[in-house]
């Protein structure tokens, strides 16, 4: 409960960072936004986002002991565990995305309009009067760090976690593990595959249109369904 709570305050800040701006400008002719008002959607968007995948690496660990290490679970979970982690998925996030903010703010802008709906480094680095290779290079490389790396730690996880419920042998038990765990196991990579989709791609090219609408699933749609998923079988 402790990490779901964290989830959910995670998802609020998330969904107000983008979302109360977003719909303003439905309803405005002029669609502005103050430089500093544009870096700080771009910085909170860019370190809530990352804050939440380490988080679900960490969630992900928590299902694995709870289920294949039940009995001891109140001891490798206990209350000074979860505090860390959370607290180095917080701190992790805003020491790997302080950098590439401030240098993308330190930019020169040729323009003055970006093809989107909220501030996001993309569409910054498009209407930059420089050459942005190496920043894109940075950012695909923390973006996919960040990824990647929780794709791979839920995926062993889930893992570990099939082949434990497997084992159980009564029918019953099976399906009560489960129940418990296959809904959050089907719905919780689809965040990282449409972040994924924007923020790791070799070549780095920016297809706005299709950005745009995968943006709406992470900024929108995946803070609606996650009370949903994880507080499904509660």
């Amino acid at each position: 409960y402790f990490l779901l709570s964290n989830l959910s305050f995670l998802d609020i800040l998330y969904t107000t960072s983008v979302t109360p701006k977003f719909l303003a400008g439905l309803l405005e002719d002029g669609k502005t936004i103050s430089f500093a008002g544009c870096i700080t959607q771009t910085y909170l968007s860019f370190f809530l986002g990352t804050v939440e995948f380490i988080l679900l690496a960490v969630m992900s660990f928590d299902r694995y002991v709870a289920i294949c290490n039940p009995l001891c679970y109140t001891v490798i979970m206990n209350s000074r565990v979860c505090l860390l982690l959370v607290l180095g998925c917080w701190m992790g996030a805003f020491l790997s995305v302080l950098c590439p903010t401030i240098v993308v703010s330190r930019l020169p802008f040729c323009y003055k309009e970006i093809c989107h709906f909220f501030c996001d480094i993309g569409p910054l680095l498009q209407v930059a009067c420089i050459d942005t290779h190496f920043i894109k290079m940075i950012n695909l490389f923390l973006s996919s760090l960040v990824l990647l790396t929780s794709l791979v730690l839920t995926t062993m996880s889930y893992a570990y976690i099939v082949s434990t419920i497997m084992c159980i042998p009564s029918a019953r038990g099976r399906q009560k593990a489960f129940s418990t765990w296959l809904l959050t196991s089907l719905l919780s990579p689809l965040p990282t595959e449409a972040t994924s989709s924007i923020y790791v791609r070799p070549n780095q090219s920016y297809l706005l249109d299709f950005d745009k609408v995968t943006a709406v699933l992470i900024t929108v749609v995946t803070p609606l369904l996650n009370p949903v998923i994880y507080s499904f079988r509660n």
